[in-house]
């Protein structure tokens, strides 16, 4: 652990440094707040569901943060956020690391209907950029070192079936911070690096359904942040969580079959075509 928090300590993650944390409120976004406060930062919790920050924010503080602010906004309008960041910036000086996490999970199909994928679209993708582009030119111009970190996931990959709209949104996110990875590398004194966290199954608001106890599969949002801490230490780029049920190997080898499908001139979406049902089991089976 010492180790640990010496690495995260080069990028700008100490005591007396700044965290924003979207969809702050519960899930991931809280576990990782947590995780941020008891490294002595100061910590911005930032979600649409206002109702939720007053509990969020005390666990924060119980886990060691010096100060703790609540912001009721919505990452999908980009004026609200610039607010925020003014906000910040006065208190603070700005802020050092922002993870831009906030994600809603609602059902779409490719041909059905404009407002999921709006709606979507608007949360999970323009929010990434919304909150990259609003608060990374002071971070940028600051010239501490510090870290933006944006929330994907693995349906941003391999794109299942099932949910169109959130696989274009995540698969945005994973392009987005990929380029936005360069472009930091590729700026004069600039010390901000980026990352894209890529959350196994992890049991939360949006995934827990009518549920009422996690599934055994499922990680909790404590072990998401946890490992997500570790992985920063290590300097990863790509956070690529397992669960309880999928380790990385065959993560992997999913992502690898997916990536076949252009390579190999298959049927869109392969892994789910009956044609290729056993040539997909044969190629998984060793993971």
């Amino acid at each position: 652990m010492t180790q640990n928090v010496s690495k995260l300590a080069e990028m700008g993650l100490e005591p007396g440094a700044v965290a924003l944390v979207t969809g702050g409120g519960g899930g991931i976004g809280l576990a990782a707040a947590c995780e941020f406060a008891a490294l002595g930062m100061t910590v911005a919790l930032l979600d649409r569901d206002d109702t939720l920050l007053d509990a969020a924010a005390a666990r924060v503080k119980d886990a060691g943060a010096p100060e703790v602010v609540t912001y009721s906004a919505d990452v999908a309008d980009a004026e609200a956020l610039r607010k925020v960041e003014a906000d910040l910036a006065g208190r603070f000086g700005g802020v050092d690391a922002v993870l831009n996490n906030a994600g809603i999970g609602v059902g779409s199909a490719a041909v059905g209907p404009a407002e999921p994928w709006q709606r979507t679209l608007g949360v999970n993708l323009w929010g990434v950029i919304n909150g990259t582009q609003v608060f990374a030119p002071r971070m940028i111009a600051r010239k501490r070192p510090g870290i933006i970190i944006n929330t994907g996931s693995k349906q941003g990959i391999t794109t299942p079936p099932g949910n169109p709209a959130y696989n274009v949104a995540k698969a945005g996110v994973k392009a987005f911070t990929e380029a936005l990875a360069h472009e930091l590398r590729n700026t004069d004194g600039c010390r901000i690096t980026a990352h894209l966290m890529i959350p196994g199954f992890v049991f939360t608001g949006m995934t827990r359904g009518d549920r009422t106890e996690k599934p055994d599969a499922a990680w909790t949002p404590e072990q998401t942040a946890a490992f997500m801490f570790d992985s920063l230490a290590g300097g990863d780029f790509y956070i690529l969580c397992p669960d309880n049920d999928v380790p990385r190997a065959l993560d992997e080898k999913r992502m690898a079959w997916a990536a076949g499908d252009i390579i190999e001139n298959r049927p869109a979406l392969s892994r789910w075509h009956p044609d290729y049902a056993d040539a997909f089991a044969d190629f998984v089976k060793d993971a």
